[in-house]
């Protein structure tokens, strides 16, 4: 969300890459880095931090954590040797020392040629996949290795996990040609299979191509063979890794102590972020984020190319990139620059994604690259119809505005038009989606709730300093004065919360969605180091710029949106209701805390049976079979989760991941059109192009979702309860 220089969008920069060798002390310039940072964040920030143990501690573990997540690199000891700085490091930052980041960078530099070591001579011969064992894959829950040798048992299970993963692929692969093929050749029982030699490997023809089909061994021996070419390709990228990557990221690492919006930017990183806030949105629309050595899908971009895709999702994890169907590169414990650069390409060129989706399930995503379709990101409107009502939707994907032409498109003026489509229409009400809206202009989502209110307070915005500013609808004029729903999710944050919850605060919509929105109720702004050295220091300059959380949002009611977000008035069941989700889950994430509240008059046109309506939608939930499926598999992907173990016998993997892809059939109940439900453009949207195919693909999609989304036929229920204004 933007609020002309301020940011509200999640930025997170590269994960420190800790791998290669470091034999350079920091000079005057990172030890001035270092101080100024401290202290204009401590200038700026909203909650800012005394130099003291507490602040220390904060720092150590956080930086701890961004070397090792995964807990693949230290051991015990090592953790035990750098805690003797565990309170040290704010003495270290008034003196402007790198002490304790060098013997970090000593101790694992160590421990990362010793794990070279391991790999090599762990894939040079073939695994036995029929032993009884598990490997943890949750870093959370992990602990470090004891000892040396407890730290090579841990990199021979991960390496053989890996091995196997790439094993099972290639399995289900040639299950599948000869499935398609049978009457050519029979795939034998894996035993059988064991046993063949090289020389018996067979071929299959399918179609133009020649399908080739191994023996057991011989696959072992290629996803053996992948591995390592995957590992070497791993070392080599660590060894290009440059002295200011570890620096920057030791110094975010720090920022990032502050709240997890708060980040540091070295100089070249700054340069990337200028080009464009979307910088990271190139090639396939997502949002990446590096958490604890795995590239995470963060957002969805509307209108992308992982957008109009559809498999990609919010929380996925992406293990490894493919150039078409060239070998997938491994990106866990990849510095997140390095992985975007894998991902990013020219348009019209494939990537393939393998991804471990939240119910552990592993895929291949193909993705043609491409341009973010800007028409995609756009409101835009419906006709919802049974055989007795007609209710309008709107879609509005995000909060946007063009703040760099007058005149320029922002989507407050364009949900004002299409009400005014949808009131040609005479629709019974009218239903606002934000789901998965991640936000945008702050002006918009005031302007936006002026359209269903009379004048008054929207939002409140407060910095360290002074009283809380108010953003008001100064225009008395009630654009639509109909039943409303708003429609929100967990993935619905910033501009979307700042709305919901206006409209909530008036009690003039019903809101309807997850148990909470995301919860980013926070305001940033950059700010340059260079503007706020000594002259002396000019020669040290560019020193890079930081990314400093400066105000919170908080509702008319007085509480804040941040943390807790906003919590419908109906809540639909959620497949991810049972795990943690949003700002929540985020470390140092600022607290909810709530200031007086605004004067405002709520809305006085509301229908007087508006209780029992509630009431009988959560009826209705509850006996849905639908709602009933979708909390099933919350509560199995909870399941799911909790038990992060995953076995490293081979019978017993494929026999997961089978019913994985059966459980997920059954799941797809959830997608059926829904009888008797309808969607289709109003008058003014009608096909004006006869022919235009891409334009009535496009059309037809996006109402075929519609008809099958159980939510919105909810919604449109409660609208259809509603006394027409």
């Amino acid at each position: 969300m933007k609020l002309k220089h301020f940011s509200l969008f999640a930025v997170y920069l590269s994960a420190f890459l800790i791998f290669s060798s470091f034999n350079h002390n920091p000079g005057d310039r990172n030890e001035v880095i270092l101080r100024e940072l401290f202290q204009e964040m401590n200038s700026a920030h909203l909650q800012p931090m005394e130099a003291n143990d507490a602040f220390s501690i904060k720092f150590f573990d956080h930086y701890i954590k961004s070397l090792d997540g995964n807990k693949r690199f230290f051991t015990q000891k090592d953790i035990d040797e750098l805690k003797k700085y565990r309170t040290q490091l704010d003495d270290q930052i008034n003196s402007g020392s790198y002490e304790f980041f060098e013997k970090s960078l000593e101790i694992v530099n160590n421990r990362v040629k010793q794990v070279g070591t391991f790999y090599k001579e762990f894939l040079d011969k073939p695994f036995d996949f029929t032993t009884d064992e598990t490997m943890l894959l949750d870093g959370k829950k992990a602990v470090y290795a004891s000892d040396d040798n407890e730290l090579k048992e841990n990199w021979r299970k991960s390496l053989k996990y890996q091995v196997m993963v790439r094993l099972s692929e290639s399995m289900d692969e040639q299950e599948k040609a000869v499935k398609k093929n049978d009457s050519i050749l029979n795939l034998k029982s894996i035993d059988a299979e064991k046993n063949k030699t090289s020389q018996e490997s067979k071929s299959l023809v399918k179609k133009d191509s020649l399908v080739k089909i191994l023996t057991f061994a011989e696959m072992e021996a290629d996803a053996r063979k992948k591995v390592l070419k995957s590992q070497d390709s791993w070392y080599k990228r660590l060894a290009q890794v440059e002295k200011s990557d570890r620096v920057g990221a030791y110094l975010n690492a720090m920022a990032e102590t502050y709240d997890p919006h708060s980040n540091y930017f070295p100089p070249k990183e700054k340069e990337a972020f200028d080009i464009s806030m979307t910088g990271r949105l190139e090639g396939i629309g997502a949002t990446l984020q590096e958490r604890d050595g795995y590239i995470r899908v963060q957002n969805i971009v509307p209108g992308s190319a992982s957008w109009k895709q559809g498999q990609l999702k919010v929380g996925d994890i992406i293990l490894k990139v493919a150039q078409g169907a060239d070998e997938p590169v491994d990106i866990v414990d990849m510095n997140l620059d390095n992985a975007v650069k894998l991902i990013r390409g020219k348009k019209g060129t494939e990537v393939r994604l393998s991804v471990k989706k939240v119910d552990g399930s592993i895929v291949v995503i193909p993705i043609i690259r491409d341009v973010v379709m800007i028409e995609e990101t756009f409101a835009k409107s419906a006709i919802l119809k049974d055989n007795k009502k007609n209710v309008g939707y709107i879609k509005l994907p995000g909060f946007y505005a063009d703040f760099n032409r007058n005149g320029g498109r922002n989507c407050a003026t364009d949900v004002k038009n299409e009400i005014a489509k949808l009131k040609k229409e005479n629709v019974d009400g009218i239903i606002l989606d934000l789901r998965d809206n991640g936000g945008g202009s702050l002006e918009d989502a005031v302007n936006m709730a002026g359209l269903f209110i009379e004048k008054g307070p929207i939002v409140q915005v407060k910095s360290r300093f002074g009283l809380p500013q108010m953003l008001e609808d100064r225009d008395p004029t009630v654009f639509y004065s109909g039943p409303l729903v708003v429609m929100v999710n967990s993935l619905s944050a910033s501009a979307s919360e700042i709305l919901a919850a206006a409209m909530q605060d008036y009690k003039r919509g019903i809101i309807m969605g997850s148990a909470s929105t995301y919860g980013k109720g926070t305001v940033q702004r950059m700010m340059n180091l260079d503007d706020y050295v000594a002259s002396e220091n000019d020669n040290l300059k560019p020193l890079g710029s930081i990314k400093v959380t400066i105000q919170k949002f908080y509702r008319i009611n007085g509480g804040a949106t941040q943390l807790k977000g906003v919590i419908p008035d109906i809540i639909f069941p959620d497949k991810y209701a049972y795990i943690d989700m949003g700002e929540k889950e985020q470390d140092y994430a600022m607290p909810w805390n709530e200031i007086s509240p605004a004067k405002y008059t709520q809305w006085d046109k509301n229908d007087p049976n508006i209780e029992k309506i509630k009431k009988a939608s959560r009826s209705r939930i509850e006996r849905n079979p639908v709602f009933k499926l979708i909390d099933e598999e919350g509560l199995k992907l909870k399941k799911q989760m909790d038990d992060s173990k995953y076995s490293l016998n081979l019978q017993n993997f494929r026999a997961e991941q089978k019913k994985l892809k059966m459980d997920a059939q059954k799941f797809e109940e959830i997608e059926k059109a829904i009888p008797g439900f309808d969607a289709s453009l109003g008058m003014a949207d009608a096909p004006t192009n006869v022919g235009d195919t891409l334009s009535e693909l496009k059309t037809k999609q996006f109402l075929k979702t519609l008809k099958k989304d159980a939510y919105l036929f909810e919604a449109f229920h409660v609208i259809s309860e509603t006394q027409k204004k």
